[in-house]
């Protein structure tokens, strides 16, 4: 029996031992505590000329790890309000309690977020502090702060007037003046013109800001131009690539960054557009009274009319008159009186609902937008 117990009593020792190396790593790693997090500020509206000042400082309590302080981890999360950080944007420093930023780089995150220039956008922000291995993370509080982008001047001067396009890719070819108003770009804000485009395959193209003219252009000085897109300049030495294969194409110029971006477009744009319903003067007829009921082209992405319409009605669009074998229509959970999305009938069948026509008589102007399929009623 004594020879028996000696390794009953090793195993015994063996276990106690452990059992005190658990309790001491226990007590030499204890848990350590949730920061708190504050900003020193509650808002941001700075200026271009604030770009490389420090603008907002964030700042945290120690969670106070058993640990050498310089080597904690801490990382800064940062996302639009009401998102619950689903896609923040991160920073990290190691052994400080406090991180600043520049008005640039609190702007590129806004903007990057989704905000816009010269409007109040409201951010969380909130710390994530663990051991130099990322072990123990603890969550500190959100806090929220109301961030104004502040406008950078464009890389590249946008135009004063419209944007045409030129060139072997095109329809039009390199006849200029061009063919408007099915070459012309869609002003969509002050540093971006956009447009679809039936484009020739394996071919060329620039942008000029008066039509008929060749004195000045939009074009590239990348040597060899992607298809897809690239950087551009006022008077650049070297035409635009067109796509390698034909077909419907978005071109999108960024004057903020001088980028240009080309992508195929599902679709088509149609060559005229009709509008019919009981909320017109013609009601259900088909065909519709033109040109009353004809829409404008604005552009190569945009329609527009101005007509009288009957309250509490419907009506739809049509891209051939007196055919009810396409039209442009809504789906129910997208259709409000003022606006929203619409889609084409004959390849999408989620679009099969009427649009539906203003509570109140009266004349109403009606724009349908083929790059964004968006419409507004105003």
């Amino acid at each position: 029996m004594k020879h028996r117990s000696k390794p009953l009593f090793a195993a015994f020792m063996l276990l106690s031992a452990a059992v005190a190396c658990s309790k001491m790593t226990n007590k030499y790693y204890p848990n350590g505590n949730a920061p708190t997090f504050s900003s020193s500020v509650s808002t941001v509206a700075a200026n271009v000329s604030d770009s490389l000042n420090n603008v907002i400082a964030f700042s945290w309590t120690d969670p106070k790890y058993a640990t050498a302080p310089n080597t904690e981890l801490y990382i800064i999360q940062i996302d639009s309000s009401g998102q619950n950080f689903a896609h923040p944007t991160t920073f990290s420093v190691s052994g400080v309690l406090t991180d600043s930023f520049t008005a640039k780089q609190i702007n590129t995150v806004v903007l990057g977020l989704g905000g816009a220039f010269l409007v109040p956008y409201t951010i969380e922000a909130r710390l994530v502090s663990s051991y130099a291995n990322n072990n123990e993370q603890l969550m500190s509080n959100t806090i929220t702060v109301q961030v104004t982008p502040y406008k950078t001047p464009p890389k590249v001067l946008p135009p004063t007037g419209q944007l045409f396009l030129v060139g072997s890719a095109t329809q039009g070819g390199w006849s200029n003046p061009v063919p408007v108003p099915t070459q012309v770009f869609e002003e969509v804000d002050s540093v971006d013109y956009a447009g679809v485009f039936n484009l020739i395959g394996g071919s060329a193209y620039l942008v000029l800001p008066e039509n008929g003219s060749w004195s000045n252009k939009y074009a590239t000085n990348d040597a060899t131009p992607a298809a897809t897109g690239g950087t551009f300049d006022y008077n650049a030495s070297n035409n635009f690539t067109g796509p390698v294969n034909s077909g419907w194409y978005t071109i999108w110029l960024n004057f903020q960054t001088g980028t240009v971006t080309v992508s195929p477009y599902s679709g088509a744009v149609p060559s005229a557009l009709f509008i019919v319903g009981s909320a017109t003067p013609g009601g259900w007829n088909n065909p519709v009274p033109v040109p009353s009921q004809q829409l404008t082209q604005l552009n190569s992405s945009q329609f527009s009319v101005s007509l009288a319409l009957s309250a509490a009605n419907q009506y739809l669009l049509l891209p051939v008159n007196g055919s009810w074998t396409n039209k442009y229509a809504v789906g129910s959970s997208n259709d409000t009186v003022s606006g929203g999305t619409f889609g084409y009938n004959g390849s999408n069948g989620s679009f099969n609902t009427n649009f539906t026509g203003p509570a109140a008589a009266g004349t109403y102007t009606i724009t349908t937008d083929f790059l964004s399929w968006s419409y507004t009623v105003k």
